[in-house]
């Protein structure tokens, strides 16, 4: 079992739910990127999502593409943030997932960045252009350095297709919660329930909902349903912000019982 899937079992054994921030790396510079992983750590978070800029990205809304096209601006490369990375990893004490697109890691050498990301204490890895038909180009390479692959499900997915990337996700399966890009929502369709019960009954490999949770009723909401949340534009803006109140309370509906 991989440390990312043990870690959030251990988390939902408790009666909680898991929580996965999505942070920017290099937005705002590369010297935010310890304090700022440090800080949801403290806030107790289950692991943090952390994202590496690309110029070209195809699933992020308008907050988390505006905030790349910052960290691009201040240099901000994969290699970069791995490097960063491994220099407080021995401050880390929850999983990273990485989430970058397939050219920079073929660009970095398959082998070399997962040997890399493994000193860095990457623990998962989000692909999304990468179709799980072409995960073998990656999935060596991680395995033997004990990173997750995980997979991304869309609602428009066939049955078939569910199955097969269910079965094949490792760490957590990335349930998209909405046909489209990221980004704050209000509302989510209401047979969400039955999606979640489907992808629950192919495995037994946490579920985790995102794209467009933003509230804490979001998050309470999934987490009756579901294994966790991931929340992304709402903690990158509130970052950028330096509201961290909003990010506390979003951490603790997550929560059997309140944070001390």
């Amino acid at each position: 079992m991989s440390q990312l899937k043990e870690t959030i079992l251990k988390t939902t054994a408790n009666g909680d739910k898991a929580f996965v921030p999505y942070i920017m790396a290099g937005d705002g510079g590369l010297d935010k990127l310890q304090p700022t992983i440090l800080k949801l750590q403290e806030l107790g978070v289950t692991a943090i999502e952390v994202g590496i800029p690309f110029t070209d990205p195809v699933a992020d809304g308008p907050t988390i593409e505006r905030a790349g096209e910052r960290a691009l601006a201040a240099g901000t490369t994969l290699r970069k943030v791995v490097e960063t990375l491994q220099g407080f990893v021995d401050q880390v004490t929850v999983p990273l997932v990485a989430m970058t697109y397939l050219n920079p890691i073929l660009a970095y050498g398959v082998e070399d960045f997962a040997r890399d990301a493994k000193a860095a204490g990457i623990r998962g890895m989000i692909i999304p252009d990468m179709p799980l038909e072409e995960s073998e180009i990656v999935h060596p390479a991680f395995k033997a350095e004990g990173i997750a692959l995980v997979q991304l499900v869309s609602l428009a997915s066939s049955s078939e297709r569910i199955e097969r990337l269910t079965k094949a996700s490792e760490g957590f399966i990335y349930a998209v919660t909405v046909n489209g890009i990221t980004g704050a929502r209000q509302s989510f369709a209401d047979e969400l329930g039955e999606h979640f019960k489907k992808l629950q009954s192919y495995t037994d490999t946490p579920v985790l909902a995102g794209f467009g949770i933003s509230t804490p009723d979001h998050v309470r909401n999934f987490g009756a349903i579901c294994d966790g949340v991931i929340v992304g534009s709402k903690i990158v803006d509130s970052i950028a912000n330096d509201d961290w109140v909003t990010i506390e309370e979003l951490v603790k509906a997550s929560k059997v019982a309140p944070v001390k």
